[in-house]
Formats: C-alpha cells, sequence, structure tokens
C-alpha cells in the first residue's frame, strides 16, 4: 500500500527530548528566531539553536567581516551578541511565541565565563538545552582553543553539564583536529547528551589589488557547500567510533542546501542536521526540506525517518 504524508514519523529523539522532525538552525546563521518570522514558521522547525551567548555582550571583530567564495562563505563575526544578562531579558520572553525547542549555544573566554553563562541559562525554564560552542575559529581566545585540546574538553564539558543538570547539552566540535573522536570521545565521556559537528574551517581570501585579506579578521570560517563531503566523513567516522557504541545522537551540519543534502548526512549517522549558510541566500531553506524528506520517505516506501539513521552500507 502506498504511503503518505501523514504515514510517515519524521521525529528523532535528541537525548531525551523528542523533535517532531530532524530540521535544526546551525548556531550563529538565524539570530534568535524572531528575525525570521516574516520568513518561515519556526514552529515547524523540529529544533532551533541560536547565536553564541557569551556573558558580557560582544560587539564581534571589525568589518569587513562576510565574505562568498565560490562555493561557500567566510565568516569572521566574532560571536557578536546581546551578552546573556540582555537575552534573558528581551529573548526568552518572544521564545513563548512557538513551540519549537530552544536551545542556546554558549561561548567563552574561560571556563568559568562558560559556567557562570550556563548557570544563568538553566534558570529559564523555555530553554531545552545549550550547545556548547568549543570552535569558533573567529577568536583570540575562548572557542577553539578548548575543543582541541581532549582535556580541556573533558573539563568544560564536566563542568557545565553539572551546572545544567537535566537539560541537554549538545557540545559542536570543529573538525580543525587530527582525530575528531578523541574529542567527541572526551565530550561523550564527561556528560555531553549529544555531539554536533563541524564547525567552519579556518580559510583566508585574499584581494589581488591591495594584496591584503579580505577580512580585517584576515582569516575567517569557511562554510556552505565547499565543506559538505568533508562533513559527510567526519559525521560518519564519529558516528561509527563514539557516538553508535555510546548511544549518542549527532546533531550535523556543513553545506546543507537540499533535502538530499540532509538525508546525506542522516544516513552517514546524523540523527538531526541543521541549516546555516543556505539560510542567507533562502531564510526558509530548512522548512523545504522538511517537504522534500517526506517526498523521499514516500519514493522509498519509509514509514519513520529513524530506520535511515546510521544505515550506510
Amino acid at each position: 500500500m502506498a504511503i503518505k504524508n501523514k504515514d510517515i514519523d519524521l521525529s528523532v529523539n535528541l537525548g531525551p527530548m523528542k523533535l517532531v522532525n530532524p530540521l535544526m538552525t546551525a548556531s550563529g546563521t538565524c539570530g534568535y528566531a524572531d528575525e525570521l518570522d516574516d520568513f518561515m514558521d519556526i514552529n515547524l522547525l523540529g529544533g532551533f539553536i541560536t547565536k553564541s551567548i557569551t556573558l558580557l555582550p560582544r560587539q564581534g571583530n571589525d568589518v569587513p567581516r562576510i565574505v562568498e567564495t565560490d562555493s561557500g562563505m567566510l565568516n569572521a563575526i566574532g560571536l557578536a551578541n546581546i551578552g546573556v544578562e540582555k537575552f534573558i531579558q528581551e529573548k526568552i520572553p518572544l521564545m513563548s511565541r512557538y513551540k519549537t525547542p530552544f536551545f542556546v549555544n554558549i561561548a567563552g573566554q574561560t571556563i568559568d565565563d562558560y559556567v557562570a553563562v550556563a548557570g544563568k541559562l538553566a534558570q529559564c525554564g523555555r530553554i531545552a538545552g545549550l550547545e556548547l560552542n568549543i570552535s569558533c575559529p573567529n577568536v583570540k581566545k575562548g572557542g577553539i582553543t578548548f575543543g582541541t585540546d581532549p582535556a580541556l574538553v573533558r573539563q568544560i564539558t564536566g563542568e557545565v553539564k553539572k551546572i545544567i543538570k537535566d537539560k541537554i547539552l549538545i557540545v559542536k566540535l570543529t573538525p580543525s583536529v587530527t582525530d575528531i573522536s578523541a574529542i567527541a570521545r572526551a565530550a561523550v565521556d564527561c556528560g555531553a547528551d549529544a555531539l554536533s559537528l563541524i564547525n567552519t574551517f579556518t580559510a583566508m581570501v585574499i584581494d589581488i589589488e591591495t594584496k591584503k585579506p579580505v577580512l580585517a579578521n584576515r582569516t575567517g570560517g569557511l562554510s556552505g557547500p565547499a565543506i559538505k563531503p568533508i562533513a559527510v566523513y567526519l559525521v560518519n567516522k564519529v558516528y561509527n567510533e563514539v557516538a553508535k557504541p555510546a548511544g549518542i545522537p549527532l546533531v550535523a551540519g556543513g553545506g546543507i542546501r537540499t533535502a538530499s543534502d540532509a538525508i546525506e548526512f542522516i544516513i552517514a549517522g546524523a540523527t538531526a542536521v541543521t541549516v546555516g549558510t543556505a539560510g542567507f541566500v533562502y531564510p526558509d531553506t530548512a522548512v523545504k526540506i522538511i517537504d522534500g524528506i517526506n517526498k523521499y520517505c514516500i519514493r522509498h516506501n519509509i514509514t519513520a525517518i529513524n530506520e535511515l539513521i546510521g544505515s550506510l552500507k
């Protein structure tokens, strides 16, 4: 018997939480949610990950801080944000408009910064969990410094998990390491409920007329279709070596623009997928992908998206 849209179960389990579908926003690319109200129905998403929040407000790096490349984008925003106090006062009340689970990406220059931000957000009932940003390549202190050292990953993951207790802790990994599985294992051993990967690759674009880097920060993080095959490989590697044995879900991203891209990551081992750079071109990309996944399931007689997770032959 032919299946229809209504027969397909797109729900996935992110640790103890059930998402209505696997589509999420990528941190840093979709603001605090209300900015997207005119472009798509946030309620259709499986989850929303905010831009990074730090203890104090940050202006970010000097401009220019975004440049397009042939098959992607470089950004060096530098974690510009309004700070955790203003975020709690102004943005969390707005989240009550939506039924979608919210995850707040947090960053800092020291472990104490992360713990302080986590402590303040742990009291906010509207928040489903935190995403630990230990992989940003565009700040001089913190970020990727933590994410490349397994000992620091263990320490920061354990300290933050101890603070947020029953809220979900997602640890976002950088691809800029020799063995990403070693970093993933460190996070899982110390309390991560899920892992997200990958963050951007450090890269540079040069203006040949001035012979200077285009970005004021000189380097930026490369995202978009250029990194997708590498991201798929790393997701499958972490799935096989860490996530599957530990029973930990992966939130995967890196160049996802279409339903085909998202399905590729799910087959590689992702439980959920994030859309980032593509949203700058078409802000409703994530919602369109949900429809595309439904159509794929109908074509392949799949009644539950869970059947696809890690189904690589």
